[in-house]
């Protein structure tokens, strides 16, 4: 950001002004109670704290260069104090960048910011950017499933089409670390809570290791064709990089994808692929890091009328090499499947002049034989004041499962938000 600021002075040929800024943001009450027992730190909660969000824009005004071009400081962070960790506090900035328009057919974006794109509902084919699993097991608001990135963005609006591109530092998924919410630990061979003690190892902090995103994107009439590419790492530790020093690393990856979305038979329907090449392991031979794999999702939502909405997705995935996979396994190796078939549906229904939200979304897979429901029902009391009440309800009837080895964190949560 030092070297955005100092733009200002170099660049600008007439100094620039800046406009006062607003500062707006919420604070929230959050407690999940746990309605199963697992080996995590505490028994009777998953979820305990006080947030504070603070968040502004700062843009430049007057006749300066960053005026002309539309240049705003953008910032965002959280407060909280965490009682699941007996009243830790803590800070996470989730955004401060600056973003700019350096010609009329070109925006751009430095710094800490949220990145998503493509098609799914909760599910993610081409959008290979972080996410917050922990907090979404938990109860949190949806907001905070997206993690932020330290990234550069720059997009252009030729007539041929649109392009976004992103360079980005490695930021990893925040995943079940067996504190807060337990998992399936593949070193321990079952569900593991604060007894886990595997390592997590991520790719260190250079130039080689920066991460690229490309989507290119236009309307076909009324629905919008796009073409993805993403070069990096897989954001969740899926490979062993030392089984006997119980490590496990984020392998390389690289993308390709495109997705179809509009108007159809009524409703929006979406169609989205991606190609997933495991660039460590491109042939399926060694045991010990994750195949390359193809998704396929599809869905469909549509509003019924007296506003009530539903979604249905379907997401086949499948791994690539598979017999090259198995061939090289070990005695007492666990053994995926070569594919997976997952559904889902949402639900929603307002009430009270659409003050009142009920929510309900399923996660499926008959493949898997496990499944996910988060029930939710929210009230606007006022502009200011917002409740929420709903579930976390895993299950499964394997360990190992995506689901089933969530099984163990079921929790019914609550939360009281004041936004100024």
């Amino acid at each position: 950001m030092a070297a955005a600021v100092s733009a200002v002075s170099v660049f600008s040929p007439v100094p620039a002004q800046a406009a006062r800024p607003s500062v707006h943001g919420f604070s929230e009450f959050a407690y999940g109670v746990k309605v199963s027992d697992d080996t995590t730190k505490r028994d009777n909660f998953n979820l305990l704290e006080e947030r504070l969000q603070l968040k502004s824009n700062y843009a430049f005004d007057g006749e300066g260069y960053w005026a002309r071009r539309g240049g705003t400081l953008n910032f965002k962070g959280d407060f909280t104090v965490d009682e699941y960790f007996s009243g830790r506090t803590d800070f996470e900035l989730r955004e401060l960048n600056f973003s700019w328009t350096p010609a009329s057919w070109m925006d751009a974006k430095f710094g800490r910011q949220t990145l998503t794109w493509g098609t799914g509902d909760y599910l993610f084919v081409n959008d290979l950017f972080p996410k917050d699993y922990q907090s979404f097991f938990t109860g949190r608001d949806d907001e905070y499933l997206k993690k932020p990135s330290d990234a550069f963005r720059i997009s252009i609006y030729p007539a041929a089409a649109n392009i976004d591109f992103i360079m980005a530092k490695f930021t990893p998924n925040t995943t079940a670390d067996g504190d807060r919410v337990s998992f399936f630990d593949s070193l321990q061979g079952g569900i593991a809570g604060t007894n886990s003690d595997r390592q997590l190892v991520e790719p260190p902090l250079q130039l080689s290791n920066n991460e690229y995103a490309l989507r290119v994107y236009r309307g076909l009439g009324s629905h919008e064709l796009a073409l993805y590419f993403f070069s990096g790492f897989n954001k969740s530790p899926d490979s062993y990089k030392d089984e006997a020093a119980r490590q496990l690393f984020y392998r390389r990856l690289d993308a390709y994808g495109a997705s179809l979305r509009g108007p159809f038979f009524g409703g929006i329907g979406n169609a989205e692929f991606g190609c997933y090449n495991s660039r460590q392991d491109s042939d399926g031979n060694n045991r010990l890091i994750e195949n390359s794999m193809i998704k396929f999702l599809s869905g469909y939502e549509k509003d019924m009328g007296d506003d009530l909405k539903v979604g249905f997705q379907y997401l086949y995935e499948q791994r690539l090499d598979y017999d090259n996979y198995t061939d090289n396994l070990l005695a007492g190796d666990f053994i995926f499947d070569e594919s997976r078939h997952l559904l889902t549906q949402r639900l929603m229904k307002l009430y009270k002049n659409q003050t009142v939200t009920v929510s309900l979304f399923n996660f499926y897979s008959p493949t898997d034989k496990d499944g996910y429901a988060r029930p939710s029902i929210s009230y606007d009391l006022s502009d200011q004041w917002k409740l929420a009440l709903g579930a976390n309800l895993p299950w499964g009837e394997d360990d190992l499962t995506e689901f089933g080895q969530m099984k163990k964190n079921k929790n019914v949560f609550f939360r009281a938000r004041y936004s100024f």
